[in-house]
């Protein structure tokens, strides 16, 4: 009688423990990761099936789904509504990160003061202070309101209690990397705590109609710490940016299931706390009874919103063989290119040899290339110790070969320069509408850029510094 063969279902097979590489019989290395002695015996995996089961809510047509359920609410805050594209939807879970320092705590309690009542409840759980402490911030900055609940927690299970006895309609955690749940091994911080503690919340404020905002932190470049899920899990991702020596702050958003993410909102702190800026173009600017050497405006887009900002550079005879490059506020790369070029294209050859400072005023940073004709001006000016014509912005991106080419929003920055008193704009060919009165010179290049200084010789030094040297 012939022997009974094993069948394949009940035929031995081999996996590697390191990366899961399976094979019919046993090898001493594994074929996928090359390692060495982990190729182990299992048995046949089990089909497994999911079976169906009790819907929550039946599936209707779209066009019968009420949709005032995700009707915005104002936070109070209208810069901040601005960036969430009309406020807080219920159940929407929001995501704000930044540099320690910036302002998110001020800026959050303040949102938690100014959105609460008798209808809507807040409930602002901090995990990084104490309640004493969140007072005596409230107290400096005006946000005591009687329906503004507090509590000082980093259990998860205590703030979903929180929840039950409170039931707001706003939740403010600061920070989700404070805060474990006692059933998941790990540190606080890590990345099992923040997928479970995020994950929690999430489906508490779904079930709910709860609005959730989570302050997180970031790494040293500035990114998001914790895994990448999060960002994916929640609604909403802003980003809070400023240097802790200026006073602007901009909140971006990076992603938004409600709204667009080219929005920006402005706000400027100070001692008593923090305010939405609707018009901060003043920040940026330095008013000068004369023209000053050295100095250049332009209109940068900031979302879509565009600030009209100053760009200032100083040129001196350089003490040392490699002559310093400092800039504040601009990109190191793009000055550079903007001094090869003037030497290249614009025959300037005295910058080749002397230290050159530029910077921004008001501590904003330039990073798009519409600011590349200010910041050649801007050299070019200070090399040759002559000002440019008052009341003039300069808007455009400067090539290698000199050309100046067009950038996007021409008209709302010439509208804006021109809502500001600016009579007088350089820009690139084919601006569009142009504002009435306001007088437009289009250039081609750079050579035609720089004809708007006045033409003169730099000022002598004064006898008594040259005896000095």
């Amino acid at each position: 009688m012939a022997a009974r063969t094993k069948s394949a279902k009940d035929r031995p097979s081999y996996r590697c423990t390191e990366c899961g590489w399976q094979t019919a019989k046993w090898l001493g290395r594994c074929g996928e990761c090359q390692a060495w002695g982990t190729v182990e015996e299992y048995g046949a995996p089990a089909v497994r099936t999911t079976a169906p089961g009790r819907v929550t809510t039946s599936a209707v047509p779209i066009g019968q789904v009420d949709g005032r359920q995700a009707t915005a609410r104002s936070t109070g805050v209208p810069e901040l509504d601005r960036v969430l594209g009309g406020g807080l939807v219920p159940g929407a879970v929001v995501l704000l990160a930044g540099e320690p320092g910036v302002g998110k705590s001020t800026l959050l309690l303040d949102v938690a003061a100014k959105s609460a009542s008798e209808e809507h409840k807040t409930l602002y759980v901090t995990g990084e202070e104490s309640a004493s402490q969140v007072r005596l911030r409230a107290d400096r900055i005006k946000a005591i309101d009687d329906h503004l609940y507090l509590a000082a927690e980093t259990d998860l299970s205590a703030v979903l209690g929180h929840l039950d006895a409170v039931k707001p309609s706003l939740l403010i955690l600061d920070s989700v990397q404070t805060v474990a749940s006692p059933e998941i091994d790990g540190a606080p911080g890590g990345m099992a705590q923040v997928r479970e503690v995020a994950g929690a919340l999430i489906r508490a404020s779904k079930e709910r109609g709860m609005s959730t905002l989570l302050v997180g932190h970031v790494t040293k470049d500035g990114a998001i710490a914790g895994p990448r899920l999060l960002e994916h899990l929640v609604d909403v991702v802003l980003s809070f940016e400023g240097d802790r020596h200026a006073r602007l702050r901009l909140v971006r958003g990076v992603k938004n299931r409600y709204g667009t993410t080219d929005e920006v909102g402005c706000f400027e702190l100070h001692d008593e706390g923090i305010t939405g800026l609707a018009d901060p173009s003043g920040l940026f600017l330095t008013r000068r009874a004369e023209p000053v050497p050295g100095t250049c405006l332009t209109v940068t887009l900031e979302g879509r919103r565009p600030l009209v900002a100053e760009v200032q550079a100083l040129t001196v005879d350089s003490q040392i063989p490699s002559p310093r490059r400092t800039t504040s506020g601009l990109e190191t790369s793009r000055v550079s290119m903007m001094l090869a070029v003037l030497e290249q294209r614009g025959r300037i050859s005295a910058l080749g040899k002397r230290d050159i400072y530029s910077a921004t005023v008001g501590g904003v940073k330039l990073s798009e290339p519409a600011a590349d004709l200010a910041i050649a001006l801007a050299l070019a000016s200070a090399a040759s110790d002559t000002p440019l014509p008052k009341n003039l912005v300069a808007i455009g991106e400067v090539g290698l070969a000199g050309e100046v080419r067009r950038v996007t929003g021409v008209q709302r920055r010439l509208a804006e320069a021109h809502r500001l008193g600016f009579t007088h704009a350089l820009v690139p060919s084919d601006p569009g509408k142009v504002p009435a009165g306001m007088k437009v010179l289009e250039v081609a290049d750079i050579g035609d850029a720089l004809r708007v200084l006045p033409k003169g010789r730099r000022r002598e030094a004064p006898r008594e510094t040259e005896e000095r040297r």
